[in-house]
């Protein structure tokens, strides 16, 4: 049976630390604030809202919603965002997309400013990965499963990591980051060749393809290493799943991160870490 690389341990100890710098910071004046900018009532964002709402109030982050309702006009829509970028009490900015293609989401993410984009989702967030440069942050969900490589003590040095997905928000700023940790990185997707031989000649296995069930025992050897990224809902077994067939994988494999209680467990505490570091970067505080 392979060792479970749960979420919760990773996501507590990134909370008390950020707890912490949080009480540090309030010592000095300064209140770590999120901006929450939603548009209608969309199930999945509410969710979402919810687990960082809890994990902000457990780590001492206030937190200022700003819901425009479903029909909001573009005007109001990026006048809100202009405004949080100017507030200097608000030091970071979570929106949630996609937002209403009328709105252009392209458009809205890189209307939020960099300094305050701690869910890595504007292009000057992204250069600041790929240039391996502290500007902006890394997307959460790529930054959580370096979070846990480095939790459970995971050399990444040298090490060959298959990743399926080319997403922004997962797949190309994990690449980035894994390169920057000195591992070799091959990423796969729709278009390559035998993914299976690909991902059983890797010591490591990121699966963030978005599909559920996806891998099975085909794609892993014994010995290896599986963070899976994906979060679906199963109609067939009414739960949810993740991008890999765990009872395939998880008798062969050396590692994996379950699903759910692994990456999506970490991703919040990533969101309020960032906060808390774009608070003392903007008030000039190491």
């Amino acid at each position: 049976m392979a060792e479970l690389l749960k979420g919760k341990p990773v996501a507590d100890a990134i909370t008390a630390k950020v707890r912490q710098e949080a009480e540090r910071l309030k010592a000095m004046g300064i209140i770590p604030t999120l901006a929450i900018i939603r548009v209608g009532e969309n199930e999945a964002d509410l969710s979402y809202e919810r687990g960082a709402l809890k994990r902000c109030e457990n780590a001492g982050i206030q937190v200022k919603k700003l819901v425009l309702p479903a029909d909001v006009s573009a005007e109001e829509f990026y006048d809100t965002i202009e405004k949080a970028n100017r507030d200097p009490k608000i030091h970071g900015i979570l929106m949630f997309r996609p937002v209403p293609k009328y709105l252009n989401n392209v458009k809205a993410r890189n209307a939020i400013a960099y300094e305050k984009d701690i869910d890595g989702c504007t292009d000057d967030s992204l250069a600041g990965v790929f240039t391996d440069t502290p500007k902006g942050f890394a997307p959460c969900t790529a930054q959580a499963v370096i979070e846990i490589f480095d939790h459970y003590g995971i050399e990444l040095k040298g090490k060959k990591v298959a990743i399926i997905g080319r997403s922004l928000v997962v797949g190309k700023p994990l690449a980035m980051l894994l390169l920057n940790r000195h591992a070799t990185v091959t990423v796969c997707h729709t278009r390559t060749v035998d993914i299976p031989s690909v991902t059983k000649d890797a010591d490591i296995v990121v699966a963030a393809a978005g599909q559920a069930e996806m891998l099975g025992k085909e794609y892993f050897r014994e010995g290896q290493i599986v963070a899976d990224v994906g979060i679906s809902w199963s109609e067939a077994k009414q739960k949810i799943t993740g991008d890999v067939k765990f009872d395939e994988a998880e008798p062969l494999v050396e590692k994996i991160t379950p699903v759910p209680g692994g990456v999506g467990s970490v991703t919040t505490s990533v969101l309020v870490s960032n906060l808390v570091t774009a608070a003392k970067r903007q008030n000039g505080i190491e």
